[in-house]
């Protein structure tokens, strides 16, 4: 029961973070365009940061078996997300498709792992947040357009998740001593990760009337089937594995838990989709995780 707890806590922590940014959003002290440099810089320098901090320690056996297991795990429980999304929304429901497949494993899912089973255990997440941006690029994007043209390898190669995600790797397999100045300052970047994705979403609540939140079945739909269904199928995957690798597996489950990823509203913008109802399915599967993933992570830490 003390994930439960935990989890909770951060939970409720992650959502004064999300009404700052409601606030800065409804007092208009941050404008849409503010929102999306912020999102860049998240993008661009505090994920990847927060991703390759991961990677910096001692190369031990043990680790590096726990990688292999968190890889597979990592493959298994997105293509089962995939799989689930593909079952319940159909080919002109791109959005859904999208939204339901992937979680906020980046934004969400890294933060809540450090702080709920310690930095150390971020290193097996890193793998699952490289893969979803990989098949957001790819899966994702010809769920959105249904053109393969879109697709490109230049998007992947230059993803900067990738690039951390492989840099971290590199510097675990041949260790690299860094100065504690370069130690400091890449642990103090990483840790704004949650606080800054919070504050981002929560601008993104801010955007829409509070109601128009509850007016639409498909939102229902797809929050469900993201917060309720695909984690605990994932729950039953999990189990497949041995129980040595409990924390590896409750990480796994963290990030497979986290509400539909932001990222969604930014493809649906960017391929002529509906922008608006992307971003209620954002808002209203953060605020209902907030509940949903405690309870589905006290379960799974009592069965697995």
């Amino acid at each position: 029961m003390d994930i439960v707890i935990l989890l909770l806590k951060q939970n409720f922590i992650m959502f004064i973070y999300l009404m700052i940014g409601y606030f800065l959003c409804k007092k208009k002290l941050v404008s849409q365009q503010g929102c999306a440099d912020i999102g860049k810089m998240l993008l661009y320098i505090i994920m990847p940061v927060a991703i390759f901090r991961s990677y910096v320690a001692d190369f031990s056996w043990k680790i590096f078996e726990g990688l292999t297991i968190s890889f597979v795990a990592a493959v298994l429980s997105l293509l089962l997300s995939i799989c689930v999304s593909r079952l319940f929304f159909s080919s002109d429901q791109a959005v859904e498709r999208f939204g339901a497949a992937f979680s906020n494993a980046g934004f969400i899912g890294i933060p809540l792992v450090q702080m709920t089973l310690g930095g150390e255990n971020v290193i097996y997440i890193s793998s699952f947040v490289a893969l979803l941006n990989i098949l957001q690029w790819t899966y994702g994007v010809l769920a959105m357009t249904g053109d393969r043209q879109y697709i490109t390898f230049k998007k992947i190669r230059t993803n900067p998740i990738v690039i951390s995600f492989l840099a971290g790797i590199a510097v675990f397999l041949m260790p690299v001593a860094f100065p504690e100045t370069i130690h400091g300052v890449i642990g103090t970047v990483s840790s704004m990760n949650g606080p800054l994705a919070m504050i981002v979403l929560g601008i993104y609540l801010g955007q829409i009337p509070l109601a128009e939140l509850f007016t639409e079945r498909i939102v229902y739909k797809c929050v469900v089937i993201r917060l309720v269904l695909i984690p605990a199928l994932t729950i039953l995957l999990m189990m497949a594995l041995p129980a040595e690798y409990l924390m590896i597996k409750l990480a796994v489950l963290i990030v497979a838990s986290a509400p539909v990823g932001s990222n969604v509203a930014i493809f649906a913008q960017l391929f002529d989709q509906d922008y608006s109802r992307s971003v209620k399915e954002v808002c209203l599967s953060t605020l209902a995780c907030i509940i949903t993933m405690p309870i589905l992570i006290g379960i799974a830490s009592a069965i697995l």
